[in-house]
């Protein structure tokens, strides 16, 4: 007979979505990890100082965490992070968005608990992004024979026909595994043998996996279509496969639907728990003679539960001794008919019994609205929500919110109930009686009384509520400032009840007298921050001045432009430099302070001025920038940065350049513009020791460089791959022109729309 469908049932459908989300949470947290080890190691610092330091880098260069640390380890792994690795491998400069995709997917390879969820976690964490529709990963056994560990995006026949390769079979699968080396296939295996694939001619990829430095298995990439597969395809192929040999032993052991519910317990808002049955041995015994136990609790659970230490493995009857019967017979008949069972509370009161008292043990582990879900082999879930039978519905919502307390009069009966809230509010116990209102001035400040007297009044006589703010005098001293608002109950003209609600307003009292004790001291403050950027403004005016006169350097035409940021007496960190060096070659750099400020430009004139003074070293820019970095690691504030500095040599007119996480620089030449691409460096002050490494270009004659900061492209709501893309096409339809009207015309076109600051500096070769 099939099982009817429980209220869980209804949520199945949600419950991939809610794992994979898990996942990734789970992958991103160990990529963070990584890099606060990373810190950890360079800084000297423990985690928890290490973790803030991430986080204070994140925000300052305007990264997300997960970025960030993906740079942070790219950098400390060094070039392997992102290139291909090993014999054979191509030496691929890889751009930055792509390294930390790259980092992100071999993170969550790396955290996947099977080998299929690792395959997927390849093909949706970047493979499919490449065009490729189907991954197989294999694991190489004792005797050498190939087994299928995972696939994902793979026909399931296709799949089991290729579960087991042995090697006597000949084929690209076991060259490639003996050579060791990637194998690619841009027009399919064509004569060199048969590999899965859509059809014959379709594209295809094996990358050899290692553990421990052996031979572990193989992964298989395979594209819809022949391809054209470049040195960036293969390289990223393969940095990201690589990681898929650390899993290719993990196995499914077991059902996948305790960790799917628990998934989706753990997120509900009510208390809920698992529970298994077991057999005692000797005999078949049924209802009360089986053994029920927890297998899990909700944290919503565990806070129902309270303080008891360990809660998990525990029988039932030790966690709910007082509705134990009636819990266990609703999980024996859930079990034994496999329909859910419902209950409205636990225990069940008896007929004209009064509810429990608030605060009581009876009323604190009552179980309401009770269900029972069979979920088949013994085991059921238990969702329940603490009981509350204190008053209309309304009532109990409101009881609910912090800091506000309901209370109720019957004045023909003389009786008064308080909510909870209401007894800590006056320094009472639960047990104490509720106080009536009009009895309620002895506990009140005597100044304030006259204004509980004047709601009374209110009231009783002209029958209109109202409220008064007054401050109550606890038994055990301290004064809380109440709000007491109170509305008549009438039957015909007569007043017979008064209901009403006690708010604790002492926080907000609190905080209006800070506030109003700080005002001045957060005046006087503003006048001495605007001064201060006043002073600092002219400085930086002084030292990167908006349209500065430049001498022209051996075999360059230079001119560099600024714009401060759009916000008045809003300083910025931007910089640049062009100065001639005694060994005849000529320094040019940009760059740009993460943040606003006095402690930005602060920053920005301590790191342009030892630039400045290192270029006279005669090094190249890659060691140069080392310099800067540990630089920027001991400056007060520890200043995040991006920058490119370039050295030109006029003898041959080749310029040695280095990027520091900075936008790339712009070379047009005969009226087409491309960006020059150069090797991947981490930010300056993110990472102890860092390398920088540098590249060198060889210019003409009519050359026209532009450096610039992420403020001359960058825009609102468009990525930055978009606004480069812009950028270039907008310099190309320029004419031809000295360097300062080219200057003065792509200002004037500035194509940011951030208000950031902005520096800009055109070099002409002559």
């Amino acid at each position: 007979m099939a099982q009817p469908e429980s209220g869980l049932a209804s949520t199945v459908a949600d419950l991939t979505a809610e794992v994979a989300a898990l996942h990734a949470d789970r992958a991103r947290r160990s990529l963070l990890d990584l890099a606060c080890g990373v810190l950890m190691a360079q800084l000297s610092v423990p985690p928890a100082e290490a973790n803030d330091h991430l986080l204070r880098l994140a925000v300052s260069t305007g990264l997300s965490a997960t970025d960030l640390a993906a740079d942070i380890v790219n950098a400390a792994i060094g070039p392997d992070a992102v290139h291909g690795s090993g014999p054979g491998a191509a030496e691929v400069a890889v751009p930055t968005a792509e390294a930390r995709r790259i980092r992100r997917g071999t993170t969550a390879v790396l955290t996947s608990d099977t080998a299929d969820a690792a395959a997927s976690a390849l093909l949706e964490g970047g493979l499919r992004r490449l065009g490729i529709e189907s991954v197989y990963l294999w694991r190489r056994t004792e005797t050498d024979c190939l087994e299928l560990a995972g696939h994902a995006g793979a026909p399931p026949l296709e799949a089991t026909h290729w579960r087991w390769v042995p090697p006597e079979t000949e084929g690209p699968l076991h060259r490639t595994l003996t050579m060791g080396l990637p194998t690619w296939f841009p027009d399919g295996p064509g004569a060199e043998g048969r590999l899965p694939g859509p059809r014959a001619e379709a594209a295809r990829g094996l990358v050899p996996l290692h553990r421990s430095g052996q031979s572990a298995g193989l992964a298989l990439v395979v594209w819809p279509g022949p391809r054209g597969l470049d040195d960036t395809v293969r390289a990223t192929v393969a940095a990201l496969c690589r990681p898929a040999g650390q899993v290719l032993d993990l196995r499914d052991h077991g059902p996948a639907a305790p960790p799917r519910l628990t998934a989706v317990l753990s997120e509900l808002v009510m208390p809920a728990m698992l529970v298994s049955v077991t057999v005692p041995a000797g005999g078949q015994a049924v209802g009360f003679g089986r053994a029920h136990t927890v297998d899990y609790l909700n944290p919503a659970a565990v806070r129902y539960l309270g303080s008891l230490p360990a809660p998990v493995g525990r029988p039932v009857a030790q966690l709910f001794p007082s509705v134990y019967e009636e819990l266990v017979g609703l999980l024996a008949r859930a079990n034994a008919t496999g329909a859910p069972q419902y209950a409205p509370v636990l225990p069940a009161a008896p007929p004209n019994a009064r509810p429990a008292k608030a605060g009581t043990a009876a009323a604190e582990h009552a179980m309401a609205e009770v269900r029972v879900l069979p979920l088949g082999g013994g085991r059921t879930a238990v969702m329940w929500h603490a009981d509350d039978r204190r008053g209309p519905p309304l009532t109990r919502a409101l009881a609910r919110l912090e800091q506000l307390a309901v209370f109720e009069e019957d004045l023909a009966a003389g009786t008064t109930v308080w909510s909870a809230h209401a007894y800590p509010v006056f320094g009472l116990h639960p047990e104490d009686p509720a106080v009536p209102l009009r009895n309620l001035g002895a506990r009140l400040h005597p100044q304030d009384r006259a204004r509980l007297e004047g709601l009374l009044a209110s009231l009783t006589d002209r029958h209109a509520g109202g409220q008064v703010l007054v401050r109550a005098v606890r038994p055990g001293g301290g004064v809380r400032r109440v709000r007491v608002a109170a509305e008549p109950v009438l039957t015909g003209s007569a007043l017979t009840g008064i209901v009403g609600v006690f708010q604790d307003v002492s926080a907000q009292h609190h905080t209006e007298v800070a506030l109003t004790a700080t005002y001045d001291q957060l005046s006087a403050a503003r006048i001495e921050a605007e001064l201060r950027d006043h002073l600092v403004l002219g400085l930086q005016h002084a030292i990167v001045p908006e349209a500065p006169a430049l001498e022209n350097p051996p075999g360059l035409r230079v001119a560099a432009r600024y714009r401060p940021a759009a916000a008045e007496y809003r300083v910025g960190g931007d910089w640049y430099d062009v100065q001639s060096l005694p060994d005849g070659k000529v320094l040019v750099t940009v760059g740009d302070i993460a943040g606003h400020g006095i402690d930005s430009a602060t920053a920005m004139i301590a790191l342009r001025g030892a630039l400045h003074g290192l270029a006279f070293t005669g090094n190249t820019p890659g060691r140069l920038m080392e310099w800067l970095n540990e630089v920027a690691l001991r400056t007060p504030g520890q200043p995040t940065a991006t920058a490119v500095c370039a050295l030109f040599d006029p003898a041959d007119r080749s310029l040695h350049w280095c990027g520091a996480g900075h936008p790339p620089v712009l070379l047009l030449r005969g009226g087409r513009a491309r960006f020059l691409e150069g090797m991947h460096n981490i930010l300056l002050g993110a990472l102890p020791g860092a390398g920088y490494g540098e590249t060198v270009t060889e210019l003409r004659s009519d050359d026209t460089l532009l450096l610039y900061t992420d403020g001359f492209v960058e825009r609102r709501h468009v990525g930055l791959d978009e606004s480069l893309e812009v950028l270039r096409r907008a310099v190309e339809r320029l004419r031809p022109e000295p360097a300062e009207e080219l200057a003065d015309r792509l200002m004037s076109a500035v194509l940011g729309d951030t208000d950031d600051d902005t520096s800009l500096v055109v070099v002409r070769v002559t």
